[in-house]
């Protein structure tokens, strides 16, 4: 779903890049979603094209080191879908090894250009808020049954918290930077689940505490955003839908793309005010990749620190502490 979902269409929106080739078994669907883009026998035809400037790892997460240090060692630019490696180690070395290499390393994070984020994001740091005491954020879903993938059978990378938690772990850190401490729960809820489909992170930035949650047996959701301060409250309801618009052929440009339904405004209570709704500022995935063609043709940063999934890895490790020993990890 990544390559054919997510990467694909915003890579070819983009007029500073060309999609070149793809490595999948999927030829048939290929020739008919993207004529005139190769199909790849093998990640080494890839890499070993003098033409190609940038590889977009998009396998499954247990791959994502070996595929990408192959990637660097060949002396290309890489892009990883989220998460970057499914260590804070491999992350390193991956880090070390681009910065040796000279090559471009940077981390597929879409939710960071999700409209309800950007709009949680903008009321925090126009102030409206105050200080903030309490941020809390779910991606809770309704999935009763087991789906067929790599997700949900037991190995590396896979489960709710490297899926869903990457991105909440990456907007948190956006936001507030590293926290000092966590507690974690985080359980498989359904009955013939394999994999954790449950996690409740609480993040410790005293005074500040970050509360990230994913459910998979949430029928009705309450609210995505919950943010408190001294200076009000801002509530916010539904979720991005940039993901949906993509599977549905929708892409950037069209007249709705990254927009939000006017019933899921979010709200804002100043202190001592009257609740007036917020309009949801629009997002926007394939902001990713125009600032990676512009970090490629510039010489500038890119849209996504690797140090930063570093640092999520990082969290992600502390949950998984926590959860298995009961007790608050220290960073």
């Amino acid at each position: 779903m990544a390559g054919a979902v997510f990467h694909a269409p915003l890579i070819r929106s983009d007029p500073g890049l060309k999609l070149a080739k793809i490595v999948t078994s999927r030829r048939e669907q290929v020739a008919k979603d993207l004529p005139g883009v190769a199909v790849a026998a093998g990640i080494e035809d890839v890499f070993s094209d003098p033409a190609i400037d940038l590889v977009v790892i998009a396998s499954p997460s247990a791959h994502h080191y070996e595929h990408a240090r192959a990637a660097l060692l060949a002396g290309k630019n890489v892009v990883v879908d989220k998460p970057l490696a499914t260590s804070s180690r491999e992350a390193r070395e991956l880090i070390e090894l681009a910065g040796r290499r000279g090559r471009v390393l940077s981390v597929f994070q879409n939710r960071r250009w999700d409209n309800d984020y950007l709009t949680v994001k903008h009321s925090i740091e126009r102030g409206w808020l105050g200080k903030v005491f309490h941020y809390e954020v779910h991606f809770d879903r309704f999935r009763p049954d087991i789906k067929a993938g790599w997700r949900e059978v037991p190995g590396p990378g896979a489960g709710i918290l490297y899926d869903l938690g990457a991105h909440l772990v990456d907007q948190s850190l956006q936001l507030f930077g590293m926290p000092r401490a966590v507690t974690a729960d985080i359980i498989a809820q359904r009955e013939a689940a394999k994999v954790e489909d449950y996690f409740h992170l609480v993040l410790d930035y005293f005074p500040l505490r970050v509360i990230l949650h994913a459910a998979t047996l949430v029928v009705q959701p309450g609210p995505r955003f919950i943010v408190h301060g001294d200076g009000g409250s801002f509530l916010k309801y539904g979720i991005d839908g940039q993901e949906e618009a993509l599977k549905h052929g929708q892409r950037p440009g069209d007249a709705e793309w990254g927009g939000d339904s006017p019933e899921n405004c979010g709200e804002f209570t100043p202190a001592g005010g009257t609740p007036r709704k917020v309009e949801t500022l629009r997002g926007g995935y394939e902001r990713y990749y125009e600032a990676l063609a512009a970090c490629l043709e510039t010489g500038g940063p890119p849209p996504v620190d690797p140090r930063d999934s570093r640092d999520g890895l990082i969290i992600i490790e502390a949950a998984q502490r926590s959860a298995a020993e009961r007790r608050t990890i220290r960073l």
